[in-house]
């Protein structure tokens, strides 16, 4: 378990969130949400140590992650970019094997097991049949899904993903959370995605952080803490919710702005 303990998270001299406390056990996916300068890049630079934590811990497991060498963090916490573009036109495979690098030496080649763990995880997100495609010359969707697989293939315990589908039209936006939520439910991943989309966290998600304007954070199911005032407060959007019912007769809510 991923644990946020009273952490204080900013630039130099300048704190922008303070006091925040969240966990992530296996098996969830948690949105973290807000508008544009909130405080939601910080947070995670932040969780993944590309920001030094100005208060408060950072735990896995029970220990405090701020002696642990990158090449530790990284055997345990997987990150997935927006988008990525590689200098040279590798193929999938190869962009999938990429993940294993923690578990390898500097000077070292992936092993053979190495391969088989990365066609593993592109047959987890059913894009086997493009391991020998050129990863440049893929549709956006499949290259997200591609660094999922990269993700997994590092057999990390947590996701922090940025964003997924900001690039990606609304189509293959579906089908990476479905694959994200596929993945959580059946490897017991823990898994923080950051999104500007209500949506995203009320159909998806089973907890979400939620930052407003002014430093506030909050916690909770989506559908507690995602509200027509928060909705009004952070993005100034009047909004009615919504339930409905998807496959499988699962039922969830949905925002709609009525300004």
């Amino acid at each position: 378990m991923l644990e946020i303990r009273n952490a204080d998270c900013g630039y130099g001299a300048r704190t922008v969130l303070r006091n925040v406390s969240f966990d992530v056990p296996p098996g969830e996916l948690l949105c973290l949400l807000g508008p544009n300068g909130v405080g939601k890049t910080t947070l995670f630079k932040t969780i993944l140590g590309l920001l030094p934590l100005k208060g408060g811990s950072i735990l896995l497991q029970g220990e405090n992650v701020s002696s642990w060498s990158r090449r530790r963090f990284a055997a345990k916490v997987g990150y997935v970019p927006q988008a990525h573009t590689p200098p040279f036109p590798f193929q999938v495979k190869d962009v999938v094997a990429m993940g294993r690098t923690a578990h390898f030496g500097v000077f070292s080649s992936p092993s053979d097991r190495d391969m088989e763990i990365a066609e593993e995880a592109l047959c987890t997100l059913g894009i086997a049949h493009l391991k020998e495609s050129v990863y440049t010359e893929i549709s956006g969707g499949e290259r997200q899904l591609v660094l999922i697989a990269r993700a997994l293939a590092q057999r990390v315990e947590i996701l922090i993903m940025d964003e997924p589908t900001s690039n990606l039209d609304f189509g293959n936006q579906v089908k990476v959370l479905e694959h994200v939520r596929k993945v959580v439910e059946k490897d017991r991943l823990g898994v923080i995605l950051t999104t500007h989309h209500p949506n995203h966290a009320l159909m998806y998600a089973s907890r979400a952080v939620i930052l407003g304007r002014g430093g506030t954070v909050s916690t909770g199911t989506p559908e507690a803490v995602i509200t027509e005032g928060y909705l009004k407060e952070a993005y100034e959007v009047e909004a009615s919710f919504h339930t409905l019912e998807g496959r499988h007769g699962r039922r969830f809510s949905v925002c709609i702005p009525t300004t």
